[in-house]
């Protein structure tokens, strides 16, 4: 992927599921959301999310100063996103390089109706 391409730029979006709107939720998919949507509610989160979005992969080393946060305090927002399965990295020395997980951002842009 080009350098400043996100992954919605060079990725088809295929629908995988009906937007939130055609059908009820169950409750095992409102849990799975909901927490996707929790970890999206933190602003550095958000923000983080962006920055890691717009990059065919960023280091964890470059997030500190754009979001004028710590090195503990990118790595405990950039769990939260992985663990919501939004971002995904990969150790290389001693940081990790992290990238969007394409298959997850369509899916919740798939939900949403995007």
């Amino acid at each position: 992927m080009p350098r400043g391409a996100s992954a919605s730029q060079t990725l088809p979006v295929t629908k995988c599921c009906a937007p939130i709107t055609a059908a009820q939720l169950s409750d095992a998919e409102a849990g799975e959301l909901a927490g996707v949507f929790a970890a999206l509610s933190d602003p550095v989160r958000l923000r983080l999310l962006s920055i890691v979005a717009s990059e065919a992969e960023v280091c964890s080393c470059h997030l500190e100063a754009p979001l004028g946060k710590s090195q503990p305090t990118v790595s405990h927002h950039t769990r939260v996103l992985a663990e919501a399965g939004l971002i995904e990295g990969e150790k290389r020395g001693r940081w990790t390089w992290w990238r969007v997980v394409p298959s997850q951002m369509e899916r919740l842009c798939a939900l949403l109706g995007g």
